[in-house]
């Protein structure tokens, strides 16, 4: 499966931004579909993640309440809104899948392919 994030750019704090995640090959709706961001110098992390079952969502307490993770499996697509943004959200935001379903899946070794990903920067 191939993931094209779109979206990002440059935003000042307190703006929003919606970022896009499409997806060709294998039918979309059996994929759990993760969020994750790396800002310069550091590790990956999760920011949230929807399940393929259940769809069940799951935030990271840092973006709980000002993102919402979401998909249109019709549009093979899953979106990331992000509002009330903080300069601290700068980062490279990467979109990924994995065929597990289990809840809360957080590391990134627990998904199978991954976007090329798409620059936020959040300017105080």
């Amino acid at each position: 499966v191939q993931l094209v994030e779109s979206g990002g750019g440059l935003v000042q704090a307190g703006g929003s931004l919606r970022l896009s995640c499409a997806a060709s090959g294998r039918t979309f709706s059996i994929w759990t579909v993760g969020w994750f961001r790396q800002a310069p110098g550091q590790e990956r992390e999760s920011v949230a993640s929807i399940s393929s079952s259940t769809g069940a969502t799951y935030y990271a307490d840092s973006v709980k309440g000002r993102f919402t993770i979401s998909r249109d499996n019709d549009k093979n697509t899953a979106y990331l809104q992000m509002n009330s943004l903080k300069p601290e959200d700068t980062a490279v935001y990467y979109c990924a899948v994995t065929l597990g379903t289990r809840y809360g899946m957080t590391q990134p070794r627990e998904y199978a392919y991954w976007g090329q990903g798409t620059q936020v920067a959040v300017s105080s």
